[in-house]
């Protein structure tokens, strides 16, 4: 898996095509946490996630011709929309392969960009096997969202800006789903530094990678609909990202729907920003967690801002029960 010198050459192949996002401490949370705490945000990233990172140091590392000739991937939504943004900026010819279940903002963003979107099967792994089924049969490349060093080698240049950004990091929270983003950044930053501490995140509606890494195999599991459409559904056999986050992960914090809801609505009035169901159980794992180190310094990764105007009404208004 890459670390380190592959992070930084990644930083260094998509800077002119992604933002260096800001990092800004919470007074709020540092208030309530006990500590200080930091937000990572790539709900600012371009197309909204981070997805951007990865997406477009898969498609740098191929040729123009190979990039032409076409590749297929599979996304419940951010993956494709940072796939269509970076053959649109790059050149290329790729089919995007999303599940039924997809969010339709989501898809919409995908679209606009002028991608071709095809939808298939009711979970994202189903989406996934039929994608790579379909490169095949092409003879074109497949293009992981997650099962792929490059892609995670581009999502780890997260971890890259956060070394730079600040001297101090005990403890980072990262919203796991495929484990592409927890893997890229929790291998660059304990390569540089084995104390940090990672701790994944998700929702119990839909913990696939979590269950997997306590059964020590990865499992196929139903997921129940949850707010984190970015990290719901199935992981894909074989992952080279569940070694990575059985190595690096150093522990898992689970959320309610409610707890997401809540970390949702906590940045939207203390940071003025709307942020996705992922980036909310991130917040939300931060707020829940009673293993933290006392008096550190910690920094809560919020990974996208892609949610539909309908669905952010709804989390708001939920407040006011």
């Amino acid at each position: 898996m890459p670390i380190d010198q592959d992070v930084a050459d990644a930083a260094a192949r998509i800077a002119p095509y992604v933002r260096e996002t800001p990092v800004e401490e919470s007074a709020f949370l540092s208030r309530h946490g006990g500590d200080r705490a930091f937000l990572k945000l790539e709900n600012y990233q371009v197309t909204g996630s981070f997805k951007a990172r990865g997406a477009m140091n898969r498609l740098l590392v191929m040729d123009e011709d190979e990039r032409r000739r076409g590749f297929v991937t599979a996304s419940s939504g951010n993956h494709g929309a940072a796939v269509a943004y970076a053959q649109q900026r790059i050149g290329g010819r790729g089919l995007i392969v999303v599940p039924e279940d997809a969010s339709p903002a989501k898809v919409e963003a995908i679209r606009a960009r002028g991608a071709e979107v095809v939808c298939h099967g009711a979970d994202c792994v189903i989406a996934e096997r039929w994608a790579r089924a379909e490169a095949e049969r092409r003879g074109v490349p497949y293009v992981s969202p997650y099962n792929d060093a490059l892609v995670v080698a581009g999502q780890g240049t997260v971890g890259f800006e956060l070394a730079r950004q600040l001297e101090r990091i005990d403890t980072v929270y990262v919203s796991v789903g495929g484990g592409g983003l927890v893997s890229g950044v929790a291998g660059y930053l304990k390569d540089r530094n084995p104390d940090v501490e990672v701790v994944g995140t998700s929702p119990r509606h839909s913990a696939v990678m979590y269950e997997s890494l306590q059964a020590g195999e990865i499992l196929d599991l139903d997921s129940l609909p949850t707010l984190s459409d970015g990290t719901a559904g199935g992981v894909e056999a074989g992952t080279v990202t569940f070694e990575t986050c059985r190595e690096l992960v150093d522990r898992f914090v689970l959320v309610e729907e409610d707890e997401i809801a809540a970390g949702m609505r906590l940045v939207a009035e203390h940071h003025h920003a709307m942020i996705e169901g992922a980036a909310g159980v991130a917040v939300a794992a931060y707020l829940k967690d009673g293993e933290r180190r006392p008096d550190g310094c910690s920094v809560i990764v919020l990974c996208g801002a892609n949610v539909s105007l309908e669905v952010f009404r709804q989390v708001l208004a939920s407040g006011d029960h």
